[in-house]
């Protein structure tokens, strides 16, 4: 199978209202595809099942999973000469918009000084005029637009379609070891990565760190934390810090993991409970998948011992292991017939400015925009 050819089997599979979902690592060349051989509508009860996984963003709510077992799987090298840059870009924010966003911003942050909670993730839906049938075209350009994210194309008959570049990792698992990351934090990207962050970025990322090591100590006494980095995502730079572990146990419980971590500070606040009634509360919205997780589940990769070595006696000895790969589901939109919904958000602290946090959102959205 060829770059093109997977592209028109999931036109094809779209077109005949079939569920499917394409994928690309960051930084990865290879593109895959999971092809759903029916239209049932499957959900992992514990995170045991071996799949591709589409997560809400209220955890109260199952996780859709399109499993291996029933579905066909591909990979291919990405042709970037096939992918065309050419964009229609523009903002859609009204001013109706900017002054609903800003209101629940100064709200947040009285909740906050009033000492109701520390952190809170708060986020906006925009309607933009797309068609579903383009969503091939959108997706070329976001492959080549967004090489360092993890960029996919998701789809349901009866749930929707989604795509996204999303720069954040929610969970990669290796046997019993994971890794997971703290990004919080931005600012547009002004060519360089060089850059000096304000107190309010430094307290956001560090409430985002110290929350998930928190979090993991029960699973591992054991955690590696990066030092703090300053990393690219399109148009805009985050803090990101890397954290890493081993399970105290020898198989790692992937459901209290996720629990654990699901969903962030980054995406939702802390404490997570209260930061998250009043996101349900004040956002007037409902999130659905965005700020939830994607990514495949207890995938079976085989895996040699010294990959350094060639030779095959050393083949002999590869050996099997369990991987998850999960991806926060942040720079989306969802397609419907005859319009397209970007969904963007900021982390709120108590020295946020609310005029600040609202041209966040801009700067976010134009990830998608830039890709229309």
């Amino acid at each position: 199978m060829t770059f093109s050819s997977l592209l028109e089997s999931a036109e094809t599979y779209f077109n005949e209202a079939l569920p499917f979902v394409l994928y690309r690592e960051p930084n990865a060349t290879e593109l895959k595809g999971v092809f759903q051989t029916d239209d049932t509508v499957y959900y992992t009860t514990d995170y045991s099942e071996s799949g591709f996984v589409f997560a809400p963003f209220d955890s109260e709510q199952k996780t859709v999973l399109l499993p291996f077992a029933n579905s066909e799987a591909f990979s291919v090298t990405v042709n970037y000469d096939e992918v065309s840059l050419k964009s229609k870009s523009k903002d859609t924010a009204t001013l109706a918009d900017k002054e609903a966003h800003i209101a629940v911003v100064e709200k947040a942050i009285e909740s906050m000084k009033a000492g109701n909670f520390q952190k809170v993730v708060l986020s906006r839906k925009e309607m933009v005029e797309v068609k579903a049938e383009d969503f091939l075209a959108i997706y070329k350009r976001l492959l080549s637009n967004y090489r360092t994210a993890y960029v996919y194309c998701w789809y349901h008959p009866k749930i929707g379609l989604w795509l996204g570049a999303t720069p954040e990792t929610l969970l990669k698992t290796e046997g019993n070891r994971f890794k997971t990351m703290s990004l919080a934090g931005t600012q547009k990207y002004k060519d360089t990565e060089a850059v000096e962050w304000q107190e309010k970025e430094k307290e956001e990322q560090h409430i985002v760190t110290q929350f998930i090591t928190s979090s993991l100590q029960g699973v591992s006494d054991r955690l590696e934390v990066s030092d703090l980095q300053t990393v690219r995502a399109g148009g805009v730079l985050h803090l990101k810090t890397e954290i890493s572990g081993r399970s105290n146990s020898r198989h790692l419980d992937l459901q209290s993991v996720i629990g654990a971590l699901h969903p962030t500070p980054a995406v939702c606040g802390y404490p997570k409970l209260l930061a998250k009634a009043f996101i349900l509360e004040n956002e007037n919205y409902r999130r659905e998948f965005y700020a939830g997780f994607l990514g495949e589940l207890n995938k079976k990769v085989k895996i040699n011992r010294n990959p350094k070595l060639r030779n095959v006696e050393n083949s002999a000895y590869g050996t099997v292991k369990t991987v998850s790969n999960l991806f926060v589901n942040l720079r989306c939109m969802q397609l419907k017939e005859h319009e397209g919904y970007i969904y963007v958000g900021g982390g709120i602290t108590t020295s946020s400015d609310p005029e600040s946090e609202w041209e966040e959102t801009i700067n976010k959205s134009r990830t998608i925009k830039n890709s229309l």
